[in-house]
């Protein structure tokens, strides 16, 4: 019994450590003009491609496919734009020592920084709800439809996240974390393309599908959660935390 009172109290301040750092995370996004701008860029753009470039109103169609299919695609730039200054502006400012030297685990500081970045993510789309609420009276849309979509929205920005944080700690400066994090969620996104124009064997081009981005998202795009997707997306998040960890501890000894 003692030993898990112990635990208990072990864990308590490491919790409560990640909850004031990030915290202080989500406060530092809107404290500056990121989190307006790519709140106000993703509602806005998403509700102009649904009802202007794709015409959903004169489609006749109770199916919402259209607006997520292009989450994908703005996220590429979206999520860099959230994740740059995480770790590249700490460094800029010479307060990423400071972090390093404060009681803390790296990997507290890391989780922090994690759930900051995911709790905007959280609120964007949030914000973006009132839309399919608006048209749900316009037609006979499903709802477990939605939701599945939703959810994939959330696996796919989680897992873009952790490795957009992962990138700005190997990155110098603000501008080159964004380019990076772009071109690498980009190569991701469209590396299964490779498929269409080599038409390697059926087990490489498996590989390479199963490395996409995008190709882990189209069940959620209708609707369809596939727990092999939502571990892709896991696996990702897990993956960029981890040696987001690695990268901390080697720089501290340097």
């Amino acid at each position: 019994m003692n030993s898990i009172v112990d635990i208990k109290n072990s864990l308590r301040p490491s919790l409560w450590r990640i909850v004031v750092l990030s915290r202080k995370e989500i406060a530092s996004y809107f404290n500056s003009a990121i989190a307006y701008i790519v709140i106000i860029f993703f509602l806005v753009f998403t509700a102009i491609w649904l009802f202007f470039i794709q015409r959903f109103l004169l489609r006749n169609i109770a199916d919402l496919r259209p607006y997520f299919a292009i989450v994908p695609s703005l996220f590429i730039f979206l999520i860099p734009a959230i994740t740059m200054r995480a770790w590249a502006e700490e460094r800029k400012l010479g307060t990423a020592e400071l972090l390093l030297t404060l009681p803390c685990r790296e990997g507290e500081l890391v989780v922090a920084k994690y759930l900051g970045a995911l709790l905007l993510l959280k609120i964007i789309i949030f914000l973006s709800i009132p839309i399919p609420l608006m048209i749900a009276s316009l037609g006979d849309f499903e709802t477990g439809q939605i939701v599945g979509q939703y959810i994939g929205v959330l696996c796919l920005g989680s897992a873009l996240i952790a490795l957009g944080l992962l990138i700005s700690s190997l990155s110098t400066n603000q501008v080159s974390a964004f380019v990076l994090t772009a071109v690498t969620f980009l190569f991701l996104s469209l590396i299964n393309q490779i498929n269409l124009i080599l038409e390697p064997a059926q087990f490489i081009a498996a590989i390479i599908n199963w490395t996409s981005l995008t190709y882990h998202f189209r069940g959620f795009e209708v609707g369809l959660i596939d727990t092999r997707d939502i571990g892709y997306y896991l696996l990702l998040t897990w993956l960029g935390l981890y040696l987001n960890v690695k990268v901390l501890i080697w720089r501290k000894l340097q």
